[in-house]
Formats: structure tokens, sequence, C-alpha cells
């Protein structure tokens, strides 16, 4: 993913999405609370879907990292003939 700048919104349907600023692209994620879990947030469900957005994207630039990383060191790694 590019260097986009990401923003958490609350859709209508009380779900809440990340998605880059000023994009009309579908969301990048979304996540729906359940009702029994809604009535136990009380109230707090935004800072929970922040918590878990946060650390997606985390674990996501982790990997990415990673993965380049491996790729970096293939190509170190080769011998030249």
């Amino acid at each position: 993913m590019s260097n986009s700048f990401l923003e958490i919104v609350a859709l209508d349907d009380g779900s809440y999405a990340l998605q880059k600023i000023d994009s009309d692209e579908a969301p990048l994620v979304v996540i729906n609370f359940s009702e029994q879990v809604t009535e136990l947030l009380q109230g707090n469900e935004i800072a929970v879907a922040k918590a878990m957005m946060g650390a997606g994207v985390q674990a996501a630039s982790s990997v990415s990292r990673a993965v380049h990383d491996k790729e970096e060191q293939d190509f170190n790694d080769r011998t030249l003939h």
C-alpha cells in the first residue's frame, strides 16, 4: 500500500471503516460489532475499533517490512558469475 493517509469513519449502519482520506474507493477494513458486544462496550465502540485497526495496520506494516527484508536478503545472497 502506498503512503496514503488513513482515517477511521463511523458508517451509517453503525459499523466503523478504515479508509484512505479523500478517496471514493471501498474501505480497506470494516468492523461491525454485534448487538451483544455493543452492549458490553457501553459506548466505547470507537475506542475498540481504533485499537483493532491500529493493531492491524502495525501488523501489516511488520509483515510488509519482513517481506521486503527477506527479498533484499535473497537478492544480496545471490552469487553472480
